[in-house]
């Protein structure tokens, strides 16, 4: 791992780049703290009306406007919106998405390859709720699905689990705090919709961000229902226990 000049790790990089068919080529790079995996964004001198927190704000956000006068996703999230506000979800777009050494490059429809992208913003820049997802973004998956999905966050939370063990704090092996977390998940990922519907945008923020709430969702169906999908993963894992 490289350092900077004063010593401390370079930051975790990722790198988006959407080329269309038409020719417009746009490159998003996100900067992350190694230690806090929060995101980096310069400030801007100002700042469109639906980024304040007052803004059709998540009715389970914790966070007051006297000292939080925007909302942490909204203010990192212009540029993408921006970017992505006169394009529909359906558009074809070729990705390429740099990160840890290696390349991952993919044609799709503009929705998912704008979900891969936001997902890095929701959990990285400081919303009380989402960040509880943070660690994710520390081996960035892009264009998962929704078994990895379901693998990745459920492996997330059980070395959560297995840490607060090691700290002699309770640990939650059966996942029930999991769930609660993912329905709040759900209603902050739905209001924050809401609050981009009110810029009048098109569909392909919306459809991204839907997808991505379709994900923790599914996640959810898993758990409780030990899917078919949960049932193999159980299966792969009973190889060592048995």
């Amino acid at each position: 791992m490289s350092e900077t000049a004063a010593g401390h790790p370079s930051p975790l990089t990722y790198r988006y780049t959407f080329a269309f068919d038409d020719g417009t080529q746009r490159v998003f790079t996100m900067a992350l703290d190694r230690d806090t995996l929060q995101m980096a964004v310069p400030a801007r001198k100002s700042y469109p009306e639906w980024t304040a927190l007052s803004f059709k704000q998540c009715a389970n956000c914790p966070l007051n406007e006297q000292q939080h006068p925007r909302c942490p996703i909204a203010q990192n999230l212009v540029e993408v919106v921006a970017f992505l506000g006169n394009r529909f979800s359906y558009e074809e777009v070729e990705v390429t998405v740099e990160g840890h050494g290696r390349k991952y490059v993919k044609r799709t429809a503009l929705q998912h390859a704008a979900a891969s992208l936001i997902g890095i913003f929701t959990v990285s820049s400081g919303c009380p709720i989402l960040s509880r997802l943070r660690p994710m973004v520390a081996t960035h998956l892009p264009f998962m699905t929704p078994e990895e999905s379901t693998y990745r966050m459920i492996s997330m939370y059980l070395m959560a689990q297995f840490f607060r063990h090691r700290h002699g704090k309770s640990a939650d092996w059966e996942l029930h705090d999991l769930l609660a977390f993912l329905q709040e998940a759900h209603e902050t990922n739905a209001a924050f919709c809401r609050r981009l519907a009110a810029t009048g945008v098109k569909d392909a923020s919306l459809n991204a961000l839907a997808g991505l709430n379709a994900m923790g969702e599914m996640t959810s169906l898993s758990i409780e229902s030990r899917d078919d999908d949960l049932r193999r993963l159980e299966r792969h894992f009973g190889l060592q226990y048995e």
